[in-house]
């Protein structure tokens, strides 16, 4: 999935990679990149190497760094969703460009072959087990809070514990809509999980600052009934005996929706005790 020529269309010079390969450590491996993608400009996805030894749950995030560039004493390492399903044999990331960020503003001019990060451990809470049983499963994201969502998504026990399965993600303009073609044509051709997708999978894109066919950020949408009407849902709220919601996305969106949720009957859920809805504390303030 390498893609030179979207990094030529987004206007991201290809960097010369300066970094040294350094050697593990008990807390991270070293890893390579296999391929990146320029979705635009801040935006881009990008895949490496998997440890025989990582094992993880679809929807875990785990810690993701560069080596130290000249000067520095110490890497920077950030929480990254893993967007493959958990048997993938390449581990997958999406990522925005911090303007001035310690780790993305070197991250965006990764190229393939260079060295990377990983920390052993990954953990979350945006995971099938912290549900309770239920008919739907609404995967809410915002952003690269998608992320998660493509490896959940692309798991055959989503598709084996629920019903349906619904993606929601909004984004500022149709251009931010990374992975659309994957969601809407590609997924349900999948030799995995292909027949499921197609029988129980829907994508519900969302734009808020472009005309689209779905414009609005998706709390509003929900508020309104919009949402549900547009998928065909008869009613104009969540039902806590049927409906499981995973959140993830800017910490406003998540907070909103939570409270929202709440007002509804529904009640958050963890590992060590399932409920109707989840959402990755580690990214919320």
């Amino acid at each position: 999935m390498q893609d030179t020529a979207a990094s030529t269309a987004a206007g991201i010079a290809p960097a010369v990679s300066s970094l040294v390969r350094p050697e593990p450590t008990a807390a991270y491996s070293v890893e390579t990149v296999l391929w990146v993608r320029r979705w635009t400009d801040r935006l881009f996805s990008f895949a490496v190497t998997r440890p025989d030894s990582f094992r993880f749950r679809s929807g875990e995030f785990v810690m993701v760094g560069l080596p130290p560039a000249p000067g520095e004493k110490k890497p920077v390492l950030r929480a990254y969703s893993i967007a493959s399903p958990h048997f993938a044999e390449e581990l997958e990331f999406l990522s925005i460009v911090v303007e001035d960020g310690p780790l993305t503003s070197r991250l965006q001019h990764i190229q393939p072959g260079d060295p990377l990060l990983l920390s052993r451990k990954p953990t979350g809470t945006l995971v099938l087990d912290a549900l309770k049983p239920g008919r739907r499963l609404f995967l809410i994201g915002t952003g690269t809070g998608l992320a998660p969502w493509l490896s959940v998504a692309r798991d055959p026990e989503a598709y084996e514990r629920f019903e349906r399965v619904i993606i929601t993600h909004t984004v500022r303009n149709v251009a931010d809509l990374a992975y659309r073609d994957l969601l809407e044509a590609e997924i349900l051709h999948d030799e995995l999980i292909g027949e499921q997708a197609r029988a129980q999978l829907t994508y519900y894109p969302t734009v808020t600052r472009e005309p689209f066919r779905h414009a609005g950020r998706i709390t509003e949408r929900v508020q309104s009934g919009a949402c549900f009407t547009d998928l065909g849902l008869e009613r104009a709220r969540f039902h806590p005996g049927e409906d499981r919601i995973m959140l993830c996305g800017s910490m406003a969106m998540i907070k909103e929706f939570a409270a929202l949720l709440e007002a509804q009957g529904l009640v958050e859920g963890s590992n060590a005790e399932p409920g109707d809805f989840v959402l990755e504390r580690a990214f919320v303030g």
